[in-house]
């Protein structure tokens, strides 16, 4: 265990974000034995002018003028910083040149601001945890000195157009710079050790509490009242990025009698594919994070059906332990971050897979397999998760005294 320590977590996701973040659930994990400072991302110029008029530009505005404290506690031992300063705008630039040199000088002003901060919290020899950050996060480690740095990567994002095109070229300097990288996917680590020893593997944890139903407490929407049994539902984000539209056409058309339902929020595309007129298929649209675990068991079976392709192939798909946590069969796309729940759920590599494998998770279910699943979901809660980061960072940099 890391105890009593201080700890500056950087992240490209605010604190306030409506989505999961596995770097809150970190954070409030870390913060039960440490000090700890979540930084938002600084506020951009362009996104200063373009959203002027929100309440959480406003906010950032006036923090920005000193009308507000840029320091908010969010409970004991966890502070969530509003970086005061301005970044400009820079990854449209081509020139590498120019975009190293105004990458820098973003750097120092967030710098200052994270110095400032932890100087008035009394923050001293701390750990840097930053959250794929590999802009922003790139020269932190020279500018601020911490006691350790490290890298954690969740999401392939080197493969995602806004990253991609400085980040394949920065972040494995950053990583590089790393004292340790920690990854939650088997894919993630091997990348990582291409340019740092040190790049291991933690996993990731879920919030297991919230998918519990071992009093059968939650109840199903009404919603399902009018849906035919067997239901086969996924939710999450509806987009075309990760998710195979083409295979759930197929599923839809192949067996009639399976209601396929949809609960998220959708892209555009999604909005306008042939899935929308075809009668055994669901939208039931989107639902506040709380709601999830009510229609997960309205579910007959859980699937996953998400494209394979760069940014795919090596995530961690957390709806998989929630989906285990409730003790459903699920049905996922086979992938090198799958193979870890293989001994739980169904992995399919064609479309022909899926309608054969959702049959036999039909036929198979069992009280004994949901209770089977509902335990290996358990192992995988954040408090383990954490666990294992300390282990890992303490393992990988003996050189660093933790007592």
């Amino acid at each position: 265990m890391i105890k009593g320590k201080d700890i500056v977590i950087l992240s490209i996701q605010p604190w306030d974000i409506e989505i999961g973040s596995n770097c809150k659930n970190i954070a409030l994990e870390f913060a039960k034995e440490n000090r700890v400072l979540y930084v938002n991302p600084p506020m951009d110029r362009i996104t200063r002018i373009k959203q002027k008029h929100s309440e959480r530009i406003q906010k950032r505005i006036r923090i920005a003028k000193g009308k507000e404290t840029d320091i908010e506690k969010l409970e004991d031992n966890l502070w969530k910083l509003y970086p005061r300063d301005t970044v400009e705008s820079i990854n449209w630039i081509n020139s590498n040149r120019i975009f190293d040199v105004l990458n820098y000088r973003n750097s120092k002003k967030l710098s200052k601001n994270i110095k400032s901060a932890v100087d008035r919290l009394g923050f001293s020899d701390f750990i840097i945890f930053n959250d794929s950050s590999m802009f922003l996060g790139l020269h932190l480690k020279e500018l601020l000195q911490p006691k350790l740095y490290t890298y954690y990567m969740r999401d392939y994002l080197v493969k995602v157009p806004y990253w991609k095109k400085h980040g394949e070229r920065l972040e494995p300097k950053l990583i590089a710079k790393a004292d340790v990288v920690l990854n939650n996917s088997t894919l993630y680590a091997e990348y990582g050790s291409q340019f740092n020893e040190n790049s291991i593997m933690v996993g990731q944890g879920c919030d297991i509490k919230m998918f519990t139903d071992e009093k059968d407490q939650i109840k199903v929407p009404k919603e399902f009242n009018n849906i035919p049994s067997p239901v086969i539902g996924y939710v999450g984000s509806l987009t075309t990025l990760r998710l195979d539209i083409e295979l759930l056409e197929f599923i839809a058309k192949k067996r009639t009698d399976w209601s396929i339902v949809l609960v998220g929020p959708e892209d555009e595309k999604f909005k306008n594919c042939a899935l929308h007129q075809m009668p055994n298929v669901y939208f039931l649209g989107s639902k506040d994070s709380n709601e999830l675990p009510s229609y997960i068991k309205g579910f007959n079976i859980c699937m996953n059906p998400q494209l394979v392709n760069e940014i795919t192939i090596g995530n961690y798909p957390r709806k998989i332990d929630e989906y285990l946590a409730m003790g459903k069969p699920v049905v996922a796309t086979s992938t090198k971050a799958m193979e870890m729940f293989n001994q739980y759920v169904y992995l399919g590599e064609t479309k022909e897979d899926y309608v054969t494998l959702i049959d036999r998770a039909l036929s198979e279910h069992s009280m004994d397999k949901s209770n089977e699943r509902i335990a290996f979901a358990k192992s995988h809660t954040w408090e383990n998760n954490v666990k294992d980061i300390y282990n890992t960072i303490i393992r990988s940099t003996q050189k660093i005294v933790w007592n």
